[in-house]
């Protein structure tokens, strides 16, 4: 094997939803991966994707594309209640997992997960996409560059409106619905990516008449007064930006930051705008990511950890307890 002709990396996807359409449409185009196997409970769902993702095999149940023993790695993009279950599903299969954010519902559940890919010593990582995406990436090459000197604010947002279809997955509590999770998971993630773990935590949210968050409002206090001021939202569009204030200037991940995006750096009056070529949706840097742990024989990202996973479900569940927001 060489850098030039690595070896193939044989994927399988659960959950065949609107994500995973994407993830799939990115590991075609990313070298060295190749979509090996897709299931769904869905028959109709599960052929049609494969068809259209030329996947080797299709499965109708998550337990037989598990027992495929010529899959080096499974991306779990089922809803967020399930993810648990079918993360260990894999790895007690001895699979490598990528599973979609949020790695779970709380704290107990990663614990688990992480407990079971240690005694299969098995790679397991959350599929926290943006961390890996060249601009946020650069982002943090110029916060810890200190060249505008220390974060004295950040201001992070998600914020959309879709149809409020209550049968739908984002507004089912019973699946991990609501803003938080879905989409308040960004701003946590750019928050504790760049300024560490908060000293405290104030919040404040909103709910449909089911206890589905619809909105949430979040202040992380950090030493010497530097806060971030968090929002996410399933009611109203928002900028969805990360704005970064130093003492010298500001760093702006420009809309939308978790996702292929531009970012300015804002200096003495002056703008300058850094682009990055996107010609994917994204993931495909997580997935050569991926490709190049497994090709290594690890069994954790040195980036995506298990201990920040645990530090990011951590102060979601601490949010949840400041809102009253229980899971059924």
């Amino acid at each position: 094997m060489t850098l030039e002709n690595p070896r193939n990396i044989r994927w399988g996807i659960i959950g065949l939803g609107k994500i995973a359409n994407k993830f799939a449409q990115d590991l075609r185009k990313t070298k060295g991966a190749q979509l090996y196997a897709v299931a769904s409970r869905n028959q109709e769902k599960a052929d049609s994707f494969a068809l259209q993702h030329n996947s080797k095999f299709v499965y109708y149940s998550y337990a037989e594309l598990a027992k495929n023993p010529n899959i080096d790695v499974v991306y779990i993009a089922t809803p967020h209640s399930f993810h648990k279950e079918h993360t260990i599903l894999c790895l007690s299969h001895s699979k490598a997992v990528l599973c979609e954010k949020p790695f779970a519902m709380n704290l107990e559940e990663a614990e688990k997960m992480i407990a079971v890919a240690k005694t299969n010593n098995v790679l397991l990582m959350e599929g926290l996409w943006t961390y890996f995406l060249p601009h946020y990436q650069f982002a943090l090459q110029e916060l810890a560059s200190k060249k505008f000197g220390t974060i004295v604010k950040l201001e992070a947002d998600f914020g959309f409106a879709p149809y409020a279809d209550m049968e739908t997955r984002l507004f089912k509590k019973s699946l991990g619905g609501g803003s938080l999770l879905d989409v308040g998971i960004y701003p946590v993630f750019c928050a504790l990516s760049t300024l560490g773990k908060p000293i405290d935590i104030d919040a404040k949210a909103t709910f449909f008449e089911n206890g589905v968050d619809t909105s949430c409002e979040m202040v992380f206090n950090y030493d010497n007064g530097v806060k971030a001021f968090l929002k996410s939202s399933i009611i109203e569009k928002t900028a969805t930006e990360a704005i970064f204030h130093c003492e010298h200037g500001i760093i702006k991940i420009n809309s939308r930051f978790h996702e292929p995006s531009t970012v300015t750096l804002i200096q003495n009056g002056n703008k300058e705008t850094s682009e990055f070529g996107y010609s994917t949706f994204g993931f495909n840097y997580e997935i050569a990511h991926i490709n190049e742990l497994i090709r290594n024989g690890q069994t954790e990202s040195p980036i995506m950890t298990h201990e920040f996973t645990r530090n990011l479900i951590k102060l979601l569940d601490d949010v949840r307890h400041l809102i009253g927001l229980r899971y059924e």
